[in-house]
Formats: structure tokens, sequence, C-alpha cells
């Protein structure tokens, strides 16, 4: 970046965050996530540090919280009030660690971690003992007097106590800093009344505090967490030496702290309670977005210092985030396995999610245009159902008139072939059928975990076997032999005989897994489960290697168990789905018009029941339940699974509850009748709890089913 765009960059970012600051602080309007500020702040700051010619006073780097109102009296803060510099990651805070050693060289740092609260921060003023004035930040020389607001809440003492035998009168002026926060519960409660709802906890303690009639903030429960103290120069109370002592300090004087602040004597243990907490967050009342580290001792924070705006012995590590900024260096088309054209923005790599983001995808070309997405746009991303990562918006105000408008190929860009879009979808499509992006990852589905399962055929493999016409299809998996695969490249003796025996490995599989390799369009693994249920074929007992753990003895014996399944061939399939007219398939609770559809054209096609029977020439087996063992404890029950259970797998789970005549789903709604939580359960569980689905843990499913 040269100086002219670094300079143009520059400016813009200044106005965003500007503009931000003032919607989020002062007007507590929260349109774009404090996490997407942060990214646009650190991009800021790096641009600044490369180019100091263009650092100004006025940047929101080098101010403190943001413009006042105007609705309140401005009151001077007795202390100047700053504000955290965040870090993102470990790498982050242990070079924060080495640079604040240098400061100290040679001397033993200890720290504090407390929570950082997703609140308001405020100063509240004690004269001789009694609660006199309670400040917001606003530009850490003056705040905002919200002294009646804060009055109401229960946590803040109208009165200190007295401690170590001094007298109210011996501590005349003493201001305290904390944080004002709403709990989860709070927020759901006023949310459920209120003609537009608070985005999220913050924006409502913000708001309430502000509120003019202190009787609303009064009924809005808010809550506040102690972290500092500073005394007039006549004050008899004896200065604490390290920020332990002081937040024992502020208890015994009644104010409330955080319970769950840490000592620590090393900065990896600060790194393994952030991992703690990464985890344990949801299980807390209300919210919090990391963690605060400060340098315990207070000889040590007075010879560190502090910045313009920051003090350099303390520290924000925040959680990773959920949203992040970044820029559309490019828009690519990937082809999918049905042929579908998905636009896909290459981004400049951004970390969202703990993760390293540089690809995110554009939907299709309706959702282009309806996000008016450019290249060259800066956007906010997100992980869609914390996976794949998804552009949520363009920050239009950042955009310099440079960037390019997308427009879809009249051709597919893998083999050339001519794009459709079909009448009434949304997702044009490749046309020709051996394209090799679609025989690519048609393979790649067929041989995925929840399908065949074959271990060793990543997409490299995939890719070299149908570039020499090894295979056409999946199919043709199970014809290869030793002397076709240890030709290509990478493969040895032994790589070769893996891949053979997990292909033959593979030829036994469940009925609803073989379904959904298939790849049949709209049918995923819970839709082939529903329709494998609904068919009944011609089985027979077989016997079948059953898979151990391998332990101590088991390496000095070749010993192996078997079992016995009921096993169909390819050809009863073939036979009984056929038979199943459109208005049948309709029928089947689960099964929409337009899958039933698929699903028909799919199994009457001529192509495809060619292709069926070369499974049958290869010989792979079926297996299905045996029915009578089913039991009906859970008929008609619909369970979601969320979380990491103690013992069993989801799989397992899922199992179990198909077992005992139950069905699973992936999303709560108003008809699921349990959902199914273990450690981590992530926004099903809140969602269950919004609407009153119950909610169980493993012992109590365990029970259900005996």
């Amino acid at each position: 970046m040269d100086k002219t765009d670094a300079k143009q960059r520059i400016e813009k970012l200044k106005n965003w965050l500007k503009k931000w600051n003032y919607d989020y602080f002062v007007l507590d309007k929260n349109d774009v996530s404090e996490a997407a500020r942060d990214q646009i702040k650190k991009e800021l700051t790096e641009l600044e540090k490369e180019f100091p010619q263009f650092v100004t006073p006025d940047s929101p780097t080098q101010r403190v919280g943001s413009a006042l109102s105007g609705k309140f009296a401005k009151i001077r803060h007795l202390t100047p009030k700053q504000s955290l510099s965040d870090v993102f990651s470990d790498e982050e805070l242990k070079d924060w660690e080495e640079r604040i050693q240098k400061l100290v060289p040679g001397e033993k740092l200890n720290y504090i971690s407390e929570h950082k609260l997703d609140g308001l921060n405020l100063s509240l003023i004690y004269q001789k003992g009694k609660y006199y004035k309670a400040i917001t930040r606003g530009d850490g020389v003056y705040g905002e007097d919200v002294t009646h607001a804060v009055k109401t809440i229960k946590s803040v003492p109208l009165e200190l106590n007295e401690v170590n035998g001094l007298k109210l009168s011996d501590y005349p002026v003493i201001e305290v800093g904390g944080e004002v926060f709403m709990s989860k519960e709070s927020l759901k409660k006023i949310n459920a009344e209120a003609a537009t709802p608070f985005a999220n906890p913050r924006n409502a303690a913000a708001g309430t505090v502000r509120q003019l009639d202190p009787a609303i903030a009064a009924k809005r429960n808010l809550e506040m967490y102690f972290y500092s103290i500073s005394f007039t120069e006549n004050s008899k109370i004896p200065h604490p030496g390290t920020h332990q002592k002081t937040l024992e300090l502020l208890k015994e004087l009644g104010l409330r702290v955080d319970k769950h602040y840490k000592h620590h004597d090393t900065i990896d243990s600060v790194l393994q309670e952030m991992k703690t907490w990464e985890k344990r967050r949801d299980s807390l009342p209300h919210e919090i977005d990391g963690l605060v580290i400060k340098v315990d001792s207070i000889r040590h924070q007075n010879l560190m210092g502090s910045t313009a705006k920051s003090p350099r012995w303390a520290i924000a590590y925040k959680f990773p985030a959920e949203q992040s900024t970044s820029q559309i260096l490019d828009i690519e088309i990937q082809v999918g396995r049905t042929g579908a054209l998905t636009p896909v923005a290459i981004l400049k790599p951004t970390q969202v999610a703990g993760s390293t983001v540089s690809r995110a995808t554009l939907h299709n070309e309706d959702e282009i245009e309806r996000k008016d997405v450019r290249m060259g746009d800066t956007v906010i991303i997100q992980k869609a159902g914390d996976i794949i990562p998804e552009v949520v918006e363009v920050l239009k105000d950042l955009r310099t008139g440079k960037e390019k408008k997308f427009h879809l190929p009249h051709q597919c860009p893998v083999c050339g072939g001519q794009i459709i879009r079909p009448e009434g979808e949304v997702v044009s499509r490749c046309a020709n059928k051996d394209c090799f992006a679609i025989h690519q990852h048609q393979l790649e589905h067929f041989v995925s975990r929840k399908a065949f399962n074959i271990d060793g055929l990543g997409e490299k493999v995939t890719e070299q076997l149908i570039h020499e016409k090894l295979i056409e299809d999946a199919a043709d998996l199970f014809t290869l032999k030793y002397e076709d695969l240890i030709q290509l490249e990478f493969f040895k003796d032994k790589k070769t005989q893996n891949l053979l025996d997990s292909i033959e490995k593979a030829k036994i599989l469940p009925l609803s897994r073989f379904i959904y390799a298939l790849g049949i369009r709209y049918v995923g693994d819970e839709t082939a489960e529903i329709l494998a249920e609904h068919l009944t074929l011609t089985a027979k007992e077989i016997e079948v290697k059953e898979e151990q753990k391998r332990d101590q003895m088991s390496l000095f014996t070749e010993e192996s168990k078997t079992k016995k399944v009921n096993a169909a061939d390819i050809e009863s399939l073939i036979d009984n789905i056929q038979k199943l007219t459109l208005e049948t398939l309709n029928d089947i609770d689960g099964i929409g018009d337009k899958v039933a559809e698929s699903i028909h054209e799919w199994f009457n096609d001529a192509k495809n029941i060619h292709y069926l029977k070369k499974f049958q020439r290869a010989d792979i087996k079926l297996t299905v339940e045996d029915r009578s063992e089913k039991s009906d404890k859970l008929k008609d029950l619909t369970f979601v699974i969320t979380g990491t259970l103690p013992t069993l797998s989801r799989d397992k789970a899922k199992e179990l509850i198909k077992q005992n005549g139950g069905k699973t789903t992936s999303a709560v709604s108003k008809n699921t009748d349990y959902v199914l939580a273990g450690t981590e359960p992530g926004s099903k569980y809140d969602t269950a709890e919004k609407l009153g689905v119950k909610i169980i843990d493993e012992k109590a499913f365990l029970g259900m089913v005996g």
C-alpha cells in the first residue's frame, strides 16, 4: 500500500470508528458487532504504526471512550480514565509479557486475571464513606453524571463499611471504578416486554443507566462489580501493595468484586485460565468477552506506567471473535457435486472464532446483488453454524470508489460447459454432467465419514484417480487393483495395501449410509435414515468382522471376532424403491414434495440404475435393522442433541433414540420434545430455554431408554 492509499484508508477507518463509538457508547446502538469494531481498530492501529505521519490526536486509537451525549451534566474525573489494549491470541499475550518484563528486568512478575464483563464502565465517588456521585467514563477526562440511576443498583452500597478500625471520616473522598452489567435472565425479561428489544446486555445496561427516570432503572435489576480504588491525599486508609489486596479491600468496604478473579505465578497459568473460561463462559449468568490480566504488584504497575491512553501493566485478552472484518481480494466460482456454482470471496486472512479464515461463501448471485458485495469491499464475516465462513454485511462507508462489481461467468470455469439457472431456483449450475469438478466432489461425498467412510481417499487421491482415468464413477473404486494404485505418485506398497483394505472393508454398510452416499439432491443423512426406515428389503444373515479396540494381548494374537447382521443386496434396494410411487414418498413424514420428486426421479433414471448395478457386481451389502428388536420407549418423541456427552458419541445417541422409536432433528423448534445437552451446548440450548423445551442430560436420557 502506497502513502496515498494508506492516508485514504486511515481516514475512512477513523471516520467509521468515530461513528461506531458514538452510536455504541452514547446512543447505545449496536448495528455492528464489537468484534467487527475490534478488527477495524486493529487494522487502523497497524496502518498508523506503518505510516506514523498520518496519526492525528483525534484518532480513535489515541482517545479513551467517546463523546458525551449532552443529556447529563459533565463531571471531571478525579483521576483520568484509560482504556485497556486488546490481544486476541496466546502469542500476542506472550509478546505483552515480554515487553513489560523489560521494564522491570530481573524481577518476578505475578498476575491477576478477572472476567472481562460485557458492561458499562463507571466511576463512583464516596465522600466520608457515603455515596456521592456516579460518572460514566466519557472521554476519559469528563464523564456524565448518572448518580440518580446508579443509586438504584442493589449491589452499589450507599455507605461503605468501616475497616481497619477507621471511621468513615478518616477517608473523606474515595473513587472506585467498576463495571455495570445486566444478567442474561434480566435481559430476557426486559426484551419480552420491550417494543424495541435490546441487542445485548451491554446495550441494555448502558440504556438503563442513562434513564432520566430512576424508577425505570430500579426495575431492571442492574448489577455492578468493582476492581479499582483511589484516594485523596488525606485518606488514612493504607494503600494496598498488590492488586489482589486491592480486591480484598474493596470487599471489606462492602463493594462487590468478581469472585472468579485468580492469582497466577506464570503467564502459562493465565493461558490455561483463558482456555477454561472459553469453554465455561456460557455457564455464567452474565456475558463475558474475555479476561483482563493485570500485573499484581502495585510497585511494578507504577514502574511500568502508561501510554497516552492505556496502562502498560494491564491487558484485555478477548475470546475468539464470532465475527470479524476483512477485505475481499477476489471472487472465485466453486463448482459443487450437483453442478451448483457457489461464488466464494477470497479474503485477506483474518481470525474468526479461533481460526484463520481466507475464504467465505457468498451463497449465490442474488445474495451478492442483495448485499451489494464488490471486489475490494471491507466486509463483516462470521462462521455460519460455527463451521462455514460467510459474508454478513458490506461496510460501504469504507469504499474508495475502486471496488469492482462481480458478474457470474457464462461458462463453467472448470470444464467450459454451459451454465443454466433452472426456473424458480436461485442457484446457477453447470449443465455438463461430465464436468471434472462435479465428478470429484461427488466422489469426495461418496467416501466421506457419513457415507462409505473410506480411509485414505482424500481430495488429492480422488483427483489423481479421476485424472488418470482409473475410475469413471464411485462404483469403480471397488474394481481397483494393486497394480492400478502402485503406479500413482506418492503411492508405495503400504499405502496401496492400506487403501485396498479400506475399500474392501467398506463393502458392507448400513442402508441409510448407502442412500446418503449416492448424493441424491436434497437427501442429507437424516432424510436417508427416514427413507431407509420405510424400505423393506429382502435380507439374510451374514457374518462380518467386528471392530475391536486393540489391547496389549491383541498384539500377540491374530484372533478377530465376528458378528451376525441382516444384509440385503443392491437388487433388493432397486426393486423395493421403484415400487414406491411419488404419492407414497410424499406421504412419508419428514420427506417433502421437492425431496420426494428428487428421489423418485433419481431411482427411475436408467443411467442411475446402471450405476447401481455396478455396485451389485461389486458385491456391496446393505445392512438393515431387525425391527423386532426396536422398542417404543421413545415413540413419537423428537430429540435434538447438542454439546459433548460424557460417554455417548453423537452417532450412538442417535442410534439409541432411533432404536427406541424416537427421531432426531438438527434444529430446536416448538415441536421438539427434548434437547439432550452435554458440555458446551451452544445456541441450541438457549433456543430450547426460550421455547420452554425440556432439556435433559445423558444420565436422564439413559434412564428413559433403560
